[in-house]
Parts: C-alpha cells; structure tokens; sequence
C-alpha cells in the first residue's frame, strides 16, 4: 500500500548556494544525498527536493524515452517472415537507450501531474529487411531512403506514484508502441540499482500491416555505478523477455555481469525460440531445448551484436551501435505549447541554470512544486479526481495505456505538423492514498 502522506508541507530541501557546481563537486554532493537511502526499498517513492545545479536541464519527459534511433523502430515488420521479425524487434531494442552509452547519466525534471511532452523524429528508411532464410541482411527493395516520421507523446497521469504513459506511432510503416514509465530505485551503497516499478510492465508494439502482432519487451534491471570514482556510468546484469503470443515466438536476453577486476565487455547473450503463451514457463536460456531454438544473440551491446541460425551456420551482424548517436527530435516552438508541456512549463527553471543561476532556478522549481501541492490539497479537499487529458486513465492493468479521443487527434496533428491545441483549465487531482518521492 502507499503511505498517507502530509501533501500541504514541502519536501526537505537542501540548500547548496549559488555557486556552480562542476562534475566532481555534483557528484560528491549526491552521494551525501544518496547516503540518506541507505536502507530505503524505493527512492523514487520519496519525496525530496533536489538543488537545481545537481539537475539536467531538460524534463524527465522529454529525457526518458526509447526512440533514441527512431529508424530501427520504423524498420520493424518489414520482414515477411517470423522470425525476421523478432529480429527487427531486438535490432531496436539494443539502438532505443543509446543516450546512455554515448552520453552521460543525468537527473533530469521530475514531471509534474498533467505534465506532457510531445516531438516528432523525421529519419532515412535505411534498414533493410532481415532475411532470415538466407540469414542475412542485405540492402534490398525494402529500403526506400524515403523520409519516414515517428510521432511521440506522453503525459505524467500520476503523481503518486509517478508515473507517465506513451504512445508511439509511425503510420507509414505500421508500427505502434505504446506503455507506462514508472522506475523503483535502490542505493545499495555504492550504485543505485534502477527497476521497472509495479505498474511498468514493458513496452508494447503493436504491428498493424502483420495482424496486429504484438510484442512485449520487459526492462531488465541497470545499476547506476561510478559515484565513487566520479565517474557514472550504466551497467546491466539481469534478464529481460520479449514475448510475441501470435507467432509463438520469445526472446531471452541475458546481460553478463562484468568482473570486478576486468574491463568492462558490456557482454548480452540470448536465444529465440518457440514458445507455448499458455505455458510460458521458460526463463533462462538454459531452459529451452535445442529443438525449440530458432536462432542465437552474443556480443557487446554496447557495440557489435550478432545472430546465429543454427541451421544455417553463420554468425550474422544484427546492428553496430558503435557509431550510432541519438537522434535529435522535432519540438513545437515554444509559442506553440500549452502552459503544462514540458519545455515550457520549465523554462524559467531552464534559463536559470544555464545563466548559472541556480539560487533562482532552484527558487522557480519549489515554486512550481508549491503550486501542484496547493491545488492536489484544494482538490483533495474538494473530493475531486483528477484525469490525464490525452490518455483513458492514470495506469492500467494491463501495461497498456489507451489513447482518449482527444489524445489521438492530437498524435494525428502532430504527425501532420499540426502543433496547435486548445488550452483548457487544470483538471481535478486525484490524491487520496498518496507517497512521497524524490523532486
């Protein structure tokens, strides 16, 4: 159960002065935060008000996402066959959080209930095909060059817990994602171990020009090292599922851990199989026989990552991510977003911390922060609920969050360069069984 939490009292602050903080110094700072939660079960569910200067300047948002090579997403379902199809969908999975292999870990905005965020990618139909008959991928009549664009959109439904859902949509290819964003933290003294929350239950694609396959991809648990040397960094050493019930076809993808005196291999190991949905009972690579196998994954994913087909016999790049960096997104302008979408809802904090200064930023975030808890207390009191605007609900069963009417008029519009929508008044919170988390 969520704790009863005392909404009208602001979070503990720490105060850090005005002074800019460089990498070493923000690190040792958050590590004397960090020290705090020793002990603590979720981090992420409390509540504590970070210092501007040890944030990205960039909402959460806007930040977490998994398009960061919007063309390998495009590219799914191209192949007419099964198991080619599970491929593309790995060939994805290893390109969708590059901003963590090329880029430092970061501690962006927390979102604010109602908050939104939504952005087009515009990309080159590059990749091909994969072929897995010939076992190959080879640059064929499937690759136009053509321009293709992804639309995107998310909004934060709850605030206790936080959690956002989004919608991915690439009409041209047929090609829909869609889930709930929710982590649970823990320090264990020398990392933070990041997990799926309770109500992340992975991300769903959807192929609409394929019957409709569905695939679900779970998130493996990633550990936020390097505090103590002053140097983050992002490693994995877990299992994760990807499941496609109509095609009877998983996927299991274990990341190795590194040794404690080696150099980091970032090593993933995997197998494809077929699978019975109604007893899917197979969760290590160990499990599954040899006659079930349909093809293996080995490498590095934080480089090359292959596939083998055993009946064919050869080892087959599957996607170098070695010279791959994150695409940059399409922004509406910031005359054209409404009050509570991202940009430029933090904007005063934004401009603050990169004119560095951050007694001012961290001044306009409480009182952001101050705001939302005012209108959760006049809500609660009033016993009013509050419901997203662009999505059916603040969290799902299922995983799936569903798009309101309004909500897919406006992907449509964004997908269209449409970018203006009605502004209208803040909704009613829901706030009656609440926890605490970290701002």
């Amino acid at each position: 159960m969520a704790d009863k939490t005392d909404l009208s009292k602001p979070p503990e602050t720490i105060s850090a002065g005005d002074k800019p903080h460089d990498e070493t110094s923000k690190l040792k700072t958050f590590l004397s935060i960090l020290r705090k939660f020793i002990g603590v079960s979720d981090m992420a569910a409390v509540r504590f008000s970070l210092p501007a200067q040890l944030m990205e300047p960039i909402p959460n948002l806007e930040y977490w996402h998994y398009l960061d090579r919007p063309e390998t997403f495009a590219s799914i379902g191209k192949s007419d066959d099964e198991l080619g199809r599970m491929l593309e969908v790995l060939r994805f999975w290893f390109t969708k959080d590059l901003k963590y292999i090329k880029g430092k870990p970061c501690k962006p905005y927390n979102s604010a209930l109602g908050e939104f965020f939504r952005c087009n990618w515009e990309v080159e139909d590059d990749q091909p095909a994969i072929k897995t008959s010939s076992g190959s991928v080879s640059a064929d009549d499937t690759v136009t060059h053509k321009k293709i664009k992804i639309s995107y959109l998310t909004e934060q439904t709850s605030h206790h817990p936080p959690v956002s859902a989004f919608y991915v949509d690439c009409p041209e290819s047929g090609v829909v994602a869609r889930g709930f964003d929710q982590i649970s933290a823990k320090f264990t003294g020398t990392s933070v171990r990041v997990s799926p929350g309770q109500h992340n239950l992975g991300i769903f694609i959807n192929l609409t020009k394929r019957d409709n396959e569905e695939y679900r991809l779970t998130h493996p648990d990633a550990h936020l090292g390097g505090l103590l040397r002053g140097a983050l960094s992002i490693s994995v050493a877990d299992t994760c599922y990807v499941t496609c019930p109509q095609t009877r076809i998983k996927a299991i993808l274990t990341y190795l851990p590194d040794g404690w005196l080696s150099a980091a291999q970032h090593k993933v190991t995997g197998v494809i199989f077929r699978y019975d949905p109604e007893h899917d009972d197979k969760t290590k690579i160990k499990e599954v026989s040899e006659e079930d196998v349909l093809a293996r994954i080995e490498g590095c994913w934080q480089g090359k990552i292959y596939y083998v087909i055993p009946k064919l016999g050869t080892k087959e790049l599957l996607m170098d991510v070695t010279p791959l960096f994150p695409v940059p997104k399409e922004v509406p302008a910031l005359e054209e977003q409404l009050p509570n979408e991202s940009r430029k809802y933090w904007a005063g904090v934004t401009d603050a911390i990169l004119a560095k200064e951050y007694s001012l930023a961290t001044k306009r975030k409480q009182e952001l922060e101050e705001n939302k808890r005012r209108e959760a207390a006049e809500r609660q009191s009033a016993n009013e609920e509050w419901r997203p605007r662009f999505f059916s609900g603040q969290i799902d069963a299922s995983g799936k969050p569903e798009l309101t009417e309004e909500g897919k008029q406006v992907l449509k519009n964004l997908h269209d360069g449409a970018f203006s929508i009605q502004e209208q008044p803040e909704a009613p919170i829901q706030n009656n069984d609440a926890t605490v988390h970290m701002e």
